[in-house]
């Protein structure tokens, strides 16, 4: 491992552990509302960061901390799917079509974003 900070493992751990705290902060400082705004602030933003890292073309250890283990542990996509079927079982289905196009559709602008910015 020529040039590694850490194991593999230990990297996307440390990222997974960083990720996981600032979802919970994020989310937490979200104001509560019947809108899960705090899953979609953590996709988009995660999206964003993801995508800057990648066409920046960042080193392995870079992306195993940050992109792998901090982002993935930051976005949520389990979350996102849960927060949807809520809405509808609350009979909200016009709320959880919004939701899920503005998870989609927000993070995919984040990355076009991070393209124009980085790449």
């Amino acid at each position: 491992m020529t040039g590694a900070v850490a194991p593999p493992a230990v990297l996307v751990a440390a990222g997974g552990a960083l990720g996981a705290v600032l979802r919970w902060r994020v989310v937490a400082a979200t104001p509560t509302t019947e809108y899960p705004a705090g899953t979609l602030v953590v996709n988009v933003v995660g999206s964003f960061v993801l995508a800057a890292l990648t066409f920046a073309a960042a080193d392995t250890d870079t992306m195993l901390l940050f992109g792998t283990g901090a982002c993935g542990a930051f976005t949520t996509f389990a979350s996102f799917s849960v927060d949807v079927v809520a809405l509808v079982d609350a009979d909200r289905p016009v709320a959880a079509a919004g939701h899920a196009l503005g998870n989609l559709l927000g993070a995919g602008l984040a990355v076009a974003l991070a393209w124009l910015l980085v790449a």
